[in-house]
């Protein structure tokens, strides 16, 4: 079938010698990895096959200029196939090209994290409030409208979980770890009751007049401490959330618990930490090997 594409960009289409070439290259390219995979028939591909075959061209270092040709060539050639009556269905309509990735989130390191948290000095007044945020932040992977929003009854710390309520409303249990679970504690022990006027409408997080805390407050409680630290590099609360999930993953974690705790309908979304750990992989191996 690749050859009869050929004659089709050549003849019909009008495709310079060049692109037939190179899309016939692609396509072997993609056919050798198939085969390797036990697909030996393209109406057998699948469009998660089709992703990792995209990353699996990033991961031997193909630059993006190449991949997005080789996607090209796929999204010409599937379509060639519908057309021929060869397939029903073309695997590669919603297959993204590199300029449409997300970039690889910004992540923290263990140490960036402790360094944060430890910036929390008990000389500042609502420091009981700040580390509990902070802590449960990082520790349950929540988006920063999740933790803001988080009632009193969605404590369940007996059980050792928290109830969110993420995109779409969509409720989770997340687990809690014991630093957070004793900072809340201390929170909700020392300060809480201190600083609630009776309008802080059952939410975890209040403000200093009592009121239930915002995103733009969150946002500044974040960037106070993250300059306190001396952390260089940008923070935001969606920060925390992904160096909840790359961390996880270094230690060893299974995807599909990952995607679980951070709320994600889709493991492809969840996927992406994987590509974290694998640039941070060749980092070090450029690093520190001799012929890196």
């Amino acid at each position: 079938m690749i050859d009869r594409f050929s004659e089709y960009l050549t003849l019909e289409d009008g495709a310079s010698p060049r692109t037939v070439e190179a899309y016939a290259r692609d396509l072997s390219r993609l056919s050798e990895w198939a085969e390797a995979q036990g697909v030996v028939k393209p109406d057998n591909l699948a469009p998660p096959q089709l992703r990792a075959f995209v990353y699996h061209l990033k991961d031997i270092g193909l630059a993006p200029s190449s991949i997005r040709r080789c996607v090209s060539a796929m999204k010409t050639y599937f379509r060639f196939l519908v057309a021929e009556g060869v397939i029903s269905k073309d695997p590669s309509q919603r297959l993204e090209t590199p300029k449409k990735w997300r970039t690889l989130p910004k992540v923290l390191s263990a140490d960036d994290v402790r360094r944060l948290i430890d910036a929390i000095s008990l000389d500042e007044p609502l420091a009981f409030r700040d580390r509990a945020m902070l802590e449960l932040a990082y520790g349950a992977g929540l988006r920063v409208s999740e933790w803001i929003g988080i009632d009193m009854r969605d404590l369940q710390f007996d059980e050792g979980t928290v109830r969110v309520f993420g995109k779409g409303s969509k409720e989770r249990l997340v687990p809690v770890g014991r630093a957070a679970i004793g900072a809340v504690g201390i929170y909700l022990r020392e300060l809480r009751p201190v600083i609630e006027r009776g309008e802080g409408k059952g939410r975890l997080f209040l403000n200093a007049r009592g009121r239930p805390l915002s995103r733009m407050g969150a946002w500044q409680i974040l960037r106070k401490y993250v300059k306190k630290a001396g952390i260089g590099t940008r923070v935001t609360p969606h920060t925390l959330r992904h160096s909840f999930a790359t961390h996880l993953l270094e230690g060893g974690a299974d995807l599909r618990a990952v995607q679980e705790m951070l709320g994600h309908a889709d493991i492809s979304t969840t996927q992406i930490y994987t590509h974290v750990d694998r640039e941070y992989l060749r980092s070090v191996h450029r690093q520190f090997h001799p012929r890196g």
